[in-house]
């Protein structure tokens, strides 16, 4: 992650905006020594939006809480597992 005062990044907010959406890397940018903004992709501010949205949800917290019983549980199911259960679900009852 870069850190550069506001004046630099000024000066090169076009190479920056490449090099964040080409890169996936952050840039601080500061304002007297101090961190003022930080440059991410959209890409990247979406990831954490929708992290922040599931951090949020008490439901999803819980689904996700018990996704992990399962796993360490052993309780999951290989390839050939989800697609007979799919293959299940398709067929008409």
């Amino acid at each position: 992650m870069a850190n550069l005062s506001l004046t630099e990044a000024r000066n090169r907010l076009s190479e920056l905006v490449d090099e964040v959406e080409n890169t996936h890397e952050r840039v601080v940018i500061t304002r007297h020594g101090r961190e003022a903004a930080i440059l991410i992709s959209p890409d990247d501010l979406a990831m954490l939006e929708e992290t922040l949205e599931v951090l949020a949800s008490p439901e999803l917290m819980r689904q996700l809480a018990e996704s992990k019983k399962d796993i360490e549980s052993g309780k999951v199911l290989d390839a050939e597992g989800v697609a007979a259960l799919m293959a299940e679900r398709k067929t008409p009852q």
